[in-house]
């Protein structure tokens, strides 16, 4: 009897074990886990934009201390930036009255131009009337020394008449006398004419050249349109470089913005190299700033894994280092595996792969409520465990 006891005592004890296990094989069959994983979160660095000279730092800015958005880290020696930015001021006010003193030429010169032009074409007219006028003056002598040809040469015949008279003795002297002298008179008259003539065609040449002067005069003056377009263009330009030193002016107030340093985010410092009077670099890191409130799970699990793994699977996280367990969800898949990503990734020059398990990174996230005392740091190791279906 006390056999037969043992014997069924021992079968409830196999069949319960046995039980348990299929219970806990049907359970965790639903369930991925792996301890290749941890914390990870944004790491903000911040830098210099400038060089400078750090003129002091905030007290309370030390490795592990808690700085909100904001919040002024360093200040850099400003002088240098404020000269620079006067310098730039005082440019663009230099070039903002040269605008003005050119848009004020574009009027005038336009006036001035136009009206020589105007004043060479009246005068071209002026000389082509003269010209007219110089050459009936012209006609007019020539006229006159051709009535003269005719009155000496009629005098002339007149007195060598009369001459053959006063041999013969026909005719007093007195009469010869008086023909010598009209013909004398008519050739002192034709010779004035004649040098009429030679000045009325001087002044005829004189008034054609005039004309040709007006007329280059004209030429030089319908330049108008491009004296104003070359004033036109110059105030172009001044307004060009008034652009440029507004542009200089606000690079100057930048640099000078740049010398207060900011936290660009809420976290903790860590990594702090900079000292006050220590002279720095743009881009050189100063500090590093972690924010706390902002942190994922990667979780390297085995390409095996992830057969029934989808995005918006729940997930329970162990951090070790509190022995507590966190509950979030999977956010997102990777595009590849790992090996892909690292510095020197692996490369296949024979041809040859050889079937190793890969690993491949899912991010986890923290539900909201999880973090409220925002314990969890980055580089933590934990041991998330997925529930894929």
């Amino acid at each position: 009897m006390r056999k037969g006891l043992k014997v069924a005592l021992g079968l409830v004890v196999f069949f319960g074990v046995a039980g348990g296990a299929w219970a806990w094989w049907l359970n965790d069959r639903h369930y991925e886990s792996t301890d290749d994983a941890q914390i990870e979160g944004h790491i903000g660095a911040v830098s210099a934009r400038i060089t400078g000279t750090v003129l002091g730092i905030a007290p309370h800015i030390e490795n592990n201390q808690f700085v909100k958005a904001g919040t002024l880290l360093l200040e850099l020696d400003p002088n240098d930036y404020k000269a620079a930015l006067e310098h730039a001021r005082a440019d663009l006010i230099t070039q903002e009255a040269s605008v003005r003193s050119a848009g004020t030429a574009v009027p005038v010169t336009s006036i001035a131009a136009f009206s020589q032009l105007k004043v060479a074409e009246a005068a071209e007219v002026e000389a082509v009337s003269s010209v007219a006028a110089e050459e009936a003056n012209l006609q007019v002598a020539q006229h006159r020394v051709e009535l003269d040809q005719a009155s000496w040469k009629r005098a002339d015949r007149d007195r060598q008449r009369y001459l053959a008279l006063v041999a013969k003795h026909e005719i007093s002297r007195s009469e010869y006398d008086t023909r010598e002298t009209e013909a004398q008179t008519t050739q002192q008259a034709l010779e004035s004419d004649l040098a009429a003539v030679m000045s009325a065609r001087q002044k005829v040449a004189q008034a054609r050249s005039r004309v040709a002067q007006r007329q280059a005069a004209i030429e030089g003056a319908k330049s108008a349109p491009a004296q104003v377009a070359d004033v036109k263009a110059r105030v172009a330009t001044a307004a060009g470089q008034v652009l440029q030193a507004r542009a200089d002016v606000h690079t100057a107030e930048l640099n000078l913005s740049y010398t207060k340093i900011h936290a660009p985010v809420s976290g903790i410092i860590g990594r702090k190299t900079v000292e006050e009077g220590q002279r720095i670099q743009p881009g050189q890191a100063l500090l590093a700033i972690v924010p706390v409130d902002d942190i994922w799970v990667t979780a390297n699990f085995k390409e095996t894994q992830l057969e029934h793994m989808r995005p918006g699977d729940q997930a329970t996280v162990h951090v070790d280092a509190f022995n507590r367990d966190f509950s979030g969800k999977v956010e997102s898949l990777p595009g590849a595996a790992g090996t892909l990503f690292s510095l020197l990734p692996p490369e296949n020059a024979s041809g040859n792969y050889v079937k190793v398990v890969q690993r491949l990174p899912v991010r986890i996230r923290f539900n909201a409520d999880e973090n409220k005392d925002n314990l969890l740091r980055p580089g933590m190791s934990v041991e998330p465990r997925v529930r894929v279906r």
